[in-house]
């Protein structure tokens, strides 16, 4: 509704299917959408499953189609199953990753091409709070946690063609949260978390690969860090790690590698520089 009411063009994607994922009903993306057309603005419902190769690629086919091109992808689609552990079975944690990891992925690999090729993009993943884990909601969080792997993974590969992907991790109730929602008034409204969605989402957003959590007029950076570590001289033991193993822990300096390259560079940043090689040749 936000990106609607400035001026974009919006394809509203819903399956319409129960929060565990079961079934499908076209209301919600139409009701949506004939909301946003209301107001004035223009868009289409679509109902493409986006777990599935086939529809999520149909979603994206429809939106050139229809629009002409993407400018802007928000991997926002999801289910929940609350389950404990070790009794969460095994269609519960396929289905979370299907859908929050796999329509994440197949989305944004469907769209790829087109934002390649006209040199721009912007992609939004939506991933969670859950990450920090929770003792009945180990399918969700594997998959929320995966969900950041593949928007560090795309930030580097989207570089080249101004590409930004981010993260966003939304405290806020939904359908999702069934009879819940009720209890919190609009305190977490998703409107709430709106601009954090549509500020990533802009051409002027100035980062790529980093998660922000946003809800209840909050809005805050999520981090992957390291502490500085200690290192061993010689070969280490077990005992050694026991003894420093406060050094190991303290987050006094620590670093928020870009990427894996950043990563390398600062973890072994204490070994001593290969020598080059020199291939002396006779004539």
């Amino acid at each position: 509704m936000l990106l609607a009411g400035r001026g974009a063009s919006v394809v509203v994607n819903d399956l319409g299917s129960s929060m565990s994922g079961s079934g499908a009903d076209t209301e919600p993306a139409e009701s949506v959408a004939a909301e946003i057309v209301a107001a004035g603005g223009a868009a289409i419902a679509d109902c493409s499953d986006v777990s599935s190769p086939s529809t999520a690629q149909s979603l994206i086919d429809t939106t050139i189609e229809h629009l002409g091109r993407l400018d802007i992808l928000i991997n926002n689609a999801g289910v929940i199953a609350w389950a404990e552990f070790p009794d969460v079975d095994d269609d519960n944690f396929g289905r979370h990753l299907a859908v929050h990891l796999g329509g994440s992925f197949l989305t944004t690999r469907a769209a790829w091409p087109h934002l390649v090729k006209q040199d721009y993009g912007r992609v939004v993943m939506t991933t969670s709070s859950g990450i920090f884990g929770l003792p009945n909601n180990a399918s969700y969080a594997a998959a929320k946690a995966g969900v950041l792997g593949l928007t560090r993974s795309l930030a580097t590969a989207g570089a080249p063609h101004n590409i930004r992907v981010n993260a966003i991790a939304p405290a806020a109730m939904t359908r999702m949260a069934g009879s819940a929602a009720a209890d919190v008034g609009d305190q977490l409204d998703p409107a709430l978390v709106a601009p954090m969605a549509a500020y990533l989402a802009h051409e002027s957003c100035p980062v790529s690969g980093e998660i922000y959590a946003a809800g209840a007029g909050r809005f805050a950076r999520i981090l992957l860090a390291q502490t500085p570590g200690y290192v061993h001289p010689g070969a280490p033991s077990i005992e050694a790690i026991a003894e420093q193993w406060q050094a190991i822990n303290d987050e006094r300096g620590f670093t928020v590698p870009a990427d894996l390259m950043a990563w390398s560079a600062g973890f072994l940043a204490h070994l001593a520089p290969a020598a080059p090689a020199i291939e002396d040749r006779d004539g």
